[in-house]
């Protein structure tokens, strides 16, 4: 343990967590309260099970920032170790809710450890990339990097729960920062585009797309000339990934997963069924105007027209509640915080903490950006929370652990040289 008064915290990124957690629980708050209500401290509800919540991560907090910085780096494998080994404990002792064991219970009380996890395989990442015999931009060492990502992931899918397991995409980014190659980028947004676009337009048309851009890049760089079987390997194997598009669609998604992904391509409709939580939260947002119908008074919310409105989709009470100006506000917040971390990341004296660094950004973004796009239609529901917003305690504890972490590793960057 240290003292923390001889540290210098950055209060700028304790002020927008302040702020988000603040604001997340008066939707909370408003999402699950009723005229019949009881007081704030009445722990049959739920906004007040978050306020305890919210008091413990102050505890939490605390903690973290109290203990030693080398801490984090020492112990990271052992802590990635735990992580994996709670994980795989769930198929033992885990408890099932709404169809997927991704719980532990414990007395009143649950805990899901893949919001845990995040922290704990950022911790690995940073501490192997920063690793002196690491070099991030040869194969062999990607592939052990690549390897520790899909390790929980991997472990989280059966559960199932592909929300939580896709959300490891977003460590490719303090990858990106650290020398991989702009071309796995590409490879994952190829991967995704030709994904959606099988589903929506079909194999042929696909292919034939391919096949037409394959050809012009070929025919404009004709003067350097280039290696005719590149462009065609290439062209094949994008064509074979398309041709497995529907295999997996069908036989590895499960049925609700086809069906959120068929309304949001449009290729079915229905507003009463599987689509319903979307397109309620949709009335929502647009009903809420500029400066929505006001705090408590939001017609949507108070008729729990939106279902489980106090978790993935708490952002359509904001919508309605707060209009379009809180809801600006929100997102400035998010965005703001995630650039602060960004510039945080990037003053490091330490590898390990500006790897660490960037995968805090790269989560909480990913979070906030499916969420936004999943409660507002443009994604499929896919069961990933807004950050320190959502109801639950798993995943505020989680998300503040990520984050202060952080905060107390930037505080130590006096001890780096």
């Amino acid at each position: 343990m240290q003292n923390t008064r001889t540290l210098k915290f950055d209060w700028l990124t304790i002020f927008f967590f302040l702020a988000l957690v603040t604001i997340g629980w008066f939707n909370i708050y408003s999402a699950s309260y009723t005229d019949g209500g009881s007081g704030i401290f009445d722990f049959n509800q739920t906004y007040a099970k978050q306020l305890l919540w919210i008091c413990l991560s102050i505890v939490l907090i605390v903690f973290i920032l109290a203990l030693d910085v080398k801490f984090y780096e020492r112990f990271s494998s052992i802590i990635y170790i735990v992580s994996l080994l709670s994980l795989i404990g769930l198929f033992i002792f885990g408890k099932n809710i709404n169809g997927a064991t991704s719980w532990y219970a414990l007395g009143p009380a649950s805990i899901q450890p893949s919001e845990f996890a995040k922290a704990a395989t950022a911790l690995a990442l940073a501490k192997y990339v920063s690793d002196i015999q690491t070099n991030i931009s040869e194969f062999k060492d990607q592939l052990k990097a690549f390897l520790i990502l899909a390790l929980p992931a991997l472990i989280i899918i059966p559960q199932p729960d592909p929300g939580s397991a896709l959300i490891y995409a977003a460590f490719i980014f303090p990858l990106y920062r650290e020398g991989l190659h702009f071309v796995y980028l590409l490879l994952g947004f190829f991967a995704a585009a030709l994904f959606v676009g099988t589903l929506a337009i079909g194999v042929l048309w696909v292919s034939a797309i391919v096949l037409v851009i394959a050809t012009g890049v070929y025919l404009k760089n004709r003067k350097r000339k280039p290696s005719v079987f590149k462009y065609v390997t290439i062209a094949i194997a994008c064509i074979g990934f398309a041709l497995s598009v529907n295999y997996i669609f069908e036989n590895v998604f499960e049925q609700r997963h086809r069906d959120r992904f068929n309304i949001v391509l449009g290729k079915e409709t229905d507003s009463k069924g599987i689509g319903y939580n979307t397109n309620q939260s949709e009335i929502a947002i647009g009903s809420g105007g500029w400066f929505g119908k006001g705090w408590t008074e939001g017609t949507q919310t108070k008729g729990n027209f939106v279902p489980e409105q106090q978790t993935d989709y708490i952002f359509s009470t904001v919508g309605e509640e707060w209009g379009f100006a809180g809801s600006l506000l929100v997102v400035a917040l998010f965005v703001f915080l995630i650039i602060r971390l960004l510039v945080l990341a990037e003053r490091q004296k330490s590898q390990f903490a500006r790897v660490y660094g960037y995968s805090v950004a790269a989560i909480l973004f990913f979070h906030f950006f499916v969420n936004i796009g999943m409660v507002t239609g443009l994604f499929p529901t896919v069961g990933i929370p807004l950050p320190f917003f959502s109801y639950g305690g798993s995943g505020l504890w989680g998300f503040t652990i990520l984050l202060f972490i952080f905060v107390r590793l930037d505080a130590g960057n006096y001890y780096y040289t």
